[in-house]
């Protein structure tokens, strides 16, 4: 069957502004992430099986018959230094680099490992290790500066054309930075209790560089703004969240409304804890809170949560597109997840499927939106 309203013959594009706006007359998008199970085999030097092993990534998602989240688009913001910052890089070995940032008042160094076995690098030494390092970074945050490459824009677009509204993931917030990109989980506690002072003067320069960026992302076509934070109650506590993750979110929200933005935050560890905030965020949604039973929260504790304001992006658990799982229960979860949340919905994969997971089951719930659509259509 081939509708109107079926995924492949609409411009996804639209239909991706037209539900975050609420011009979509009930209709909502199926946009799975799959770039993990992509790349994972890539890697591996795994064959994709056919007739997937020849196509684009692109292509591939036009043969599924879903929409692609564009955060490809994220290359068009570049961080500028300053230009008194020296910045050097070079190899230790086959799997280590060093990076150095040389500043008017000190140095910063880190060593990332690339292991053989897994795309993701691994920090050997964080680059911020002690309140000398912070002092630094701080100082660097201060004076960092932001552009925007209309060129880049322009080759996203093109080579993804209408699979999805332009889109765009700010850096981590405040205290998520420090655990994923800058000192990890257990430094960064540490220094939370044992350097406070230090702590917050760098929050205070990383925010008032995201404020630059946020005049560069307002100044920008991209409308569907994403805090990529991670964010995970098992190391961000309901204490910690409101101290320093809350006012951050409530300036960036104001900021991006005020231009017409939709603001959503990306939380796909354990949510339970913080759930009580979520409609005091300022956010229009969060993308990839996890359901029992992978996450720790029901899909009714979440709807509660959300309320009649907020959208939820994602909503079907991981694990439902392995084997392990039976075809049917993938789709009655969809199902649920449907009944409760649409129109306020950007289905997808919380967080998203697995290299081992079986691609096809992608087609399963695009035909079950496919049908949703049709009816409300």
């Amino acid at each position: 069957m081939s509708r109107p309203t079926d995924h492949a013959n609409l411009d996804l594009a639209r239909l991706h502004l037209d539900v975050c706006f609420g011009r979509s007359a009930g209709k909502i998008i199926w946009q799975p992430r799959i770039q993990c199970w992509w790349s994972d085999k890539r890697f591996l030097a795994q064959p994709l099986p056919e007739p997937y092993e020849h196509m684009t990534e692109a292509e591939m998602y036009r043969h599924l018959g879903c929409s692609n989240r564009l955060y490809h688009y994220n290359a068009c913001f570049e961080r500028v230094e300053d230009p008194r910052v020296r910045v050097t890089r070079r190899r230790l070995d086959d799997a280590d680099t060093e990076t150095i940032w040389e500043t008017p008042v000190g140095a910063q160094r880190a060593v990332d490992h690339r292991s053989p076995n897994h795309r993701s690098l691994v920090h050997r030494k964080w680059a911020i290790a002690g309140p000398e390092d912070m002092r630094v970074a701080a100082w660097r945050e201060a004076r960092a500066a932001w552009r925007w490459n209309a060129e880049t824009f322009e080759k996203v677009r093109a080579e993804w054309g209408d699979l999805g509204a332009p889109t765009m993931y700010m850096p981590r917030v405040t205290v998520q930075d420090l655990y994923i990109n800058t000192m990890g989980v257990e430094q960064a506690i540490f220094a939370l209790h044992d350097w406070p002072g230090k702590v917050e003067a760098y929050f205070e320069a990383l925010n008032a560089s995201h404020d630059r960026l946020i005049d560069v992302i307002n100044a920008s076509p991209i409308r569907i703004i994403n805090f990529g934070d991670n964010v995970h109650a098992g190391t961000l506590s309901p204490d910690l969240f409101r101290r320093y993750v809350l006012p951050a979110y409530r300036r960036r929200c104001e900021r991006l409304h005020a231009v017409g933005k939709f603001v959503h935050a990306h939380w796909d560890g354990d949510c339970r804890p913080l759930l009580p905030f979520a409609r005091d965020t300022g956010l229009d949604g969060i993308e990839a809170i996890t359901p029992r039973p992978q996450g720790d929260v029901t899909l009714e504790e979440t709807r509660d949560a959300l309320g009649e304001e907020m959208f939820l992006l994602d909503g079907i658990p991981a694990i439902y597109f392995d084997r392990t799982f039976s075809e049917r229960v993938l789709a009655d979860g969809a199902r649920r997840v449907i009944d409760l949340f649409a129109p306020r919905l950007v289905l997808g994969i919380s967080d998203e499927i697995s290299s081992t997971g079986d691609i096809e089951r992608v087609r399963i719930v695009g035909d079950i939106v496919d049908d949703y659509n049709a009816s409300v259509g």
